[in-house]
């Protein structure tokens, strides 16, 4: 039961400090979680591959996908979307 509270609180620490992060911090992680998601899934598929071919190529998909997510989230993290350049200067 002790556990349980932990996590609990844990989950509610974790789900107020996202309260306090900008928009640009909020979309950045939107999108890292939606390529994690989209990652898994070609990855599942890559599990299920017929052929060792099919199998690398779903996992480099994958990797492509997360690559591009990390790329477009840190220009999300360091770009002023007011003036579109580096560092809001």
């Amino acid at each position: 039961m002790k556990k349980l509270v932990a996590l609990g609180l844990a989950a509610g620490l974790v789900s107020l400090s996202a309260c306090n992060s900008s928009p640009a911090e909020q979309a950045a992680d939107n999108v890292e979680a939606v390529a994690d998601n989209i990652a898994d899934n070609l990855e599942d598929q890559a599990d299920n591959a017929t052929t060792e071919a099919g199998a690398e190529a779903l996992e480099n998909q994958a990797d492509a996908v997360e690559d591009q997510a990390d790329n477009v989230a840190a220009d999300l993290r360091t770009n002023d979307a007011d003036t579109n350049l580096s560092n809001g200067i």
